[in-house]
């Protein structure tokens, strides 16, 4: 019987959270206007480039020394 309850309220617990979910992305979607939708382009073009940090920076400029380096060798 106890554990009845306990399934209920879990499930109460997980239909709210869906519930809310659900709102939250009309009420987003209806604040945009349709068509220009900016954010989400940037946000996916931000998600599939690759982070320019330091490291990565610092990283291309080691790789094109070493190309220049394997260049001079193979060129004497």
């Amino acid at each position: 019987m106890e554990s009845d309850h306990i399934l209920i309220g879990a499930l109460i617990f997980i239909a709210i959270i869906i519930g809310s979910n659900v709102a939250m992305y009309y009420y987003v979607r209806s604040w945009t206007p349709r068509g220009r939708s900016r954010w989400m382009s940037a946000l996916r073009d931000s998600l599939s480039k690759p982070m320019q940090s330091q490291a990565n920076k610092s990283m291309e400029e080691l790789r094109k020394q070493v190309e220049e380096l394997e260049k001079k060798k193979n060129g004497q």
